[in-house]
Formats: C-alpha cells, structure tokens, sequence
C-alpha cells in the first residue's frame, strides 16, 4: 500500500512539474511577443513622425508657392484662400 501511494505522490508532482514548465514556457513566449510589439510600435511612431514632417514641409512649399504666384498675378497676400467668398 505504501507503494501505490508513493506512486501517486510521484506522479501528481511529476504533473505539478509539467503544469509549471508550460506556464513558464508560455510567459517566456508571451514576453517574447510583448518584446516584439513593443519595437513595432516605437518603428510605427517613427514612421508617423516621419510623414508629418514630410506633409508639414510640402505645406510649407504649398504656402510659399501661393505667395510667389500671388505676387506674380499682382494680388495682395490678403486676398481670400481659394474656397473662401469675399464680404460684401
């Protein structure tokens, strides 16, 4: 009888044993992950600022590319943007 039970305490921490392999498995994989996501999100926040800055300076040639033809048509720069009506 002694053996039986011996038997089923080896066996029950032989489980316990294998439960907690795969759990630590399982938070090696998930730091992992998280690991991983965390560079994508910093190189996507790369990417974003890099294409505001690429749309403010192309705003920025829009703006001076109005003042220029502005000056050549003899307008004055406060004439009303395109879209916008004069008061009357």
């Amino acid at each position: 009888m002694f053996k039986i039970g011996y038997y089923i305490a080896i066996v029950g921490e032989l489980e316990f044993m294998s439960s907690l392999r795969n759990v630590v498995e399982r938070l090696k994989g998930l730091e992992t992950e998280r690991k991983n996501l965390l560079l994508e999100i910093e190189e996507l926040k790369k990417m974003a600022d890099s294409k505001a800055k690429a749309l403010e300076s192309e705003i920025s040639m829009l703006r001076e590319e109005v003042k220029s033809l502005r000056v050549l048509l003899g307008a004055e720069e406060t004439e009303p943007a395109v879209g916008q009506k004069k008061k009357k």
